[in-house]
């Protein structure tokens, strides 16, 4: 069964547009650009209608065009200067940023363009990077919304406390502003400056356990609140999702985006993703996330991150890419009575 007309904020008929965003720049694993068209495949598109809700969905996003003008920038680094401050050796480790931003920029206009039209938009992703985009576009329609979300990473590493230099791992640095601004309007930082700003007060995680040591001071710096599975464990998923919303939206007034990547889930539940790590959300933990953010009744935005066809046998494939639908379902009012 399903409750899709408990939605305060969208208009009659209530319709979401599915966005597949096949895209893998922010990180080096081939295969997660497969995720959107896999979920499609299993009839992602048929269930959310049988749900009650209209659909929209003009294929696929297509980023293999994307070819943003470098400007005398190197994509892994600043320019044909000497790299020589500490600034310049941190842009230089970035993957791919010139790609990564103009992606995500287009990625922003779809959503803001679906958002303002009083859809919900169903971001199909790819990598994490991809929320920089899915955030501001939301952000840019609901400018008073709250991000919720759900990870065993925290992705907030900035240019200086990356390891990696992957900027799926980094799109929360970039949404929070915690970067320095950029040096002059042909840095590779500057591509970054449409990036909308989300308040810290405004974003809340559940489900890490996986946090670089950086990530961690920059927690504690900005007084970000996250919920470990330590929490979860402590305290039963229930109350942690009721402590979330107590943080990000005390009044329960403001449009909320979910971001939910799927290596928050335990791997035995969603094996066939890129940085899986033991000890996740249980299969109802991570269902029950979903429907108590559909019972608020102010969902605006989802995102469904990582699931990645090419990294596990076919059975693990397709258990992942169930679980990512039923996800997606749960989200949008499917119940169990």
């Amino acid at each position: 069964m399903s409750s899709i007309s408990s939605n305060n904020l969208l208009p009659s008929p209530k319709t979401v547009a599915i966005l597949g965003c096949p895209f893998s720049g922010g990180q080096p694993k081939p295969g997660v650009d497969k995720g959107p068209i896999h979920l499609v495949q299993a009839g992602l598109i048929n269930q959310v209608e049988e749900l009650g809700w209209r659909v929209v969905f003009d294929g696929h996003h297509q980023f293999e065009d994307v070819s943003p003008p470098s400007n005398g920038i190197q994509v892994n680094g600043t320019s044909d200067a000497v790299v020589d401050t500490a600034l310049d050796a941190s842009i230089a480790r970035l993957r791919s940023p010139l790609l990564v931003a103009q992606v995500c920029k287009n990625v922003a206009s779809a959503v803001q363009a679906h958002a303002e039209m009083g859809r919900l938009p169903v971001t199909l992703g790819g990598d994490h990077s991809l929320a920089m985009g899915t955030i501001s576009g939301t952000l840019r329609a609901y400018d008073q919304a709250c991000v919720i979300w759900i990870d065993a990473h925290a992705d907030i590493n900035t240019i200086y406390s990356t390891d990696t230099g992957n900027i799926h791992g980094m799109p929360l640095s970039f949404l929070l502003k915690l970067n320095p601004p950029a040096p002059s309007p042909d840095s590779v930082l500057a591509k970054f400056d449409w990036v909308s700003h989300l308040p810290a007060e405004r974003l809340v995680y559940i489900g890490l356990r996986d946090v670089d040591k950086g990530e961690k001071e920059i927690l504690k710096k900005h007084n970000i609140k996250a919920f470990s599975m330590h929490d979860v464990d402590r305290y039963g998923i229930g109350q942690v999702v009721e402590m979330a919303l107590d943080h990000v939206n005390p009044q329960r007034d403001r449009p909320i985006h979910l971001s939910f990547d799927v290596d928050a889930l335990d791997p035995s539940v969603a094996p066939s993703t890129g940085t899986p790590v033991r000890g996740g959300l249980t299969f109802r933990e991570g269902h029950y996330i979903c429907e108590a953010i559909h019972e608020t009744g102010l969902l605006v935005a989802l995102d469904l991150m990582e699931v990645n066809p090419a990294l596990a046998d076919a059975e693990s494939v397709r258990q992942t890419v169930t679980v990512g639908c039923s996800l997606v379902r749960s989200a949008l009012g499917e119940t169990l009575l």
